[in-house]
């Protein structure tokens, strides 16, 4: 994915000016963040707030946005009037089911057609099902879905799931909610080199370090969940992703310095004053 230059005049990009491009829609925060797990919906308000995050998912099968009217309702507290609400299949273990979710969540934001599609494999793991995530995005794309895509770290399955129309890929960095972070920087490496739409670390995120690695890589974005809701104070830790994420994306296109096997002096060598 080709990534926006630093301007050659002021040799700094005004990050408000660093946008990203998902299917129709441009975003200029590459923070995603989820609704999951945090005590009450004052929490979630507050934490999605500090984070200043533009997209916030929202998993259909797990909270409500509308489809129980006695119940509360997460939109209340995440106006889609203010943010992007990303419809996620989470809970979804095979293709029909993730279809199925997605048009039911299209049906309840008036036609909203951009997806989170993430078909699990198994309840320990909940690492993704390439097969079900493969069918279940064909028949999205032709219904008229732009789908973000959770996936495996392989660089041979982003490029099919991008040749099918998905809008953006999404690479675990690790076990969802796990926080062990970027365990195969390679190879996620290797899929941002080659895609040619975003790539969005999505699960694994344990800390802030963790999304700045991401960033310095060349990902378009990260989406967390558990990293803020779980930590011991979420509203301070959404603040702190926040900008660990401009940290990483500012290193990110300084363009680090080269790595060398030895020392090389940071005092110049020459024109000493004292022989």
């Amino acid at each position: 994915m080709s990534q926006q230059a630093v301007s050659p005049t002021t040799n700094l990009t005004p990050l408000s000016q660093d946008t990203f491009t998902v299917g129709t829609r441009t975003f200029s925060s590459r923070l995603l963040v989820g609704t999951g797990k945090y005590k009450d919906m004052t929490e979630t308000g507050a934490a999605i707030a500090a984070s200043e995050a533009e997209i916030v998912t929202v998993a259909i099968r797990r909270v409500n946005i509308g489809q129980n009217s006695n119940e509360p309702n997460l939109l209340d507290v995440i106006s889609p009037d203010k943010y992007t609400i990303l419809p996620n299949t989470a809970g979804c273990f095979d293709a029909e089911t993730a279809v199925r979710t997605c048009k039911l969540a299209r049906e309840l934001l008036g036609g909203h057609n951009l997806v989170k599609l993430e078909v699990l494999g198994d309840e320990k793991t909940l690492y993704p099902n390439v097969m079900e995530t493969l069918k279940a995005a064909k028949v999205l794309i032709d219904d008229g879905f732009e789908v973000m895509v959770y996936t495996s770290d392989d660089p041979i399955v982003a490029q099919e799931l991008e040749s099918m129309g998905c809008v953006a890929i999404m690479p675990l960095g690790s076990l969802i909610g796990s926080g062990l972070g970027l365990l195969n920087r390679h190879t996620l490496s290797l899929i941002i080199e080659n895609a040619k739409v975003p790539v969005l670390v999505d699960a694994g995120v344990g800390t802030a370090s963790d999304a700045a690695l991401a960033m310095e890589l060349g990902c378009d974005g990260v989406l967390m969940n558990s990293a803020i809701a779980n930590a011991k104070n979420p509203v301070m830790m959404a603040h702190a992703m926040k900008h660990a994420m401009w940290a990483g994306r500012e290193a990110f296109l300084a363009g680090r310095m080269p790595v060398r096997k030895m020392a090389t002096a940071s005092s110049p060598q020459t024109g000493y004053f004292f022989q």
